[in-house]
């Protein structure tokens, strides 16, 4: 499982300009069901991902095709965390640790 942090760099006043390809990049991650959750940092700093049933080299190329990335409008940061413990709704991913 990952999380990718999309912070905002200087160039955050941009966008706007590449909101409709952001939100398209978002929904092909939910498509192709590698992104499980999506959100706003708080206050207004960027957003977060959570990500899995990937590897970090395919995540890392799936990042780096954000328009707001290619843009420098974020800057990246992907964790991955092997999950140890899960709440039962979510016990899918201690399968895939395993798996893995």
């Amino acid at each position: 499982m990952f999380v990718i942090q999309l912070k905002f760099s200087d160039n955050k006043s941009q966008a706007s300009q590449f909101m409709d390809g952001h939100k398209e990049w978002i929904k092909q991650g939910f498509n192709d069901g590698v992104f499980l959750v999506v959100g706003s940092l708080q206050p207004n700093l960027g957003g977060g991902i959570l990500a899995h049933a990937t590897t970090m080299a395919e995540l890392q190329n799936r990042v780096s095709q954000d328009p707001f990335v290619a843009q420098n409008i974020v800057t990246t940061e992907i964790s991955e965390i092997t999950p140890a413990k899960t709440d039962e709704r979510l016990k899918f991913l201690l399968d895939e640790s395993i798996a893995t």
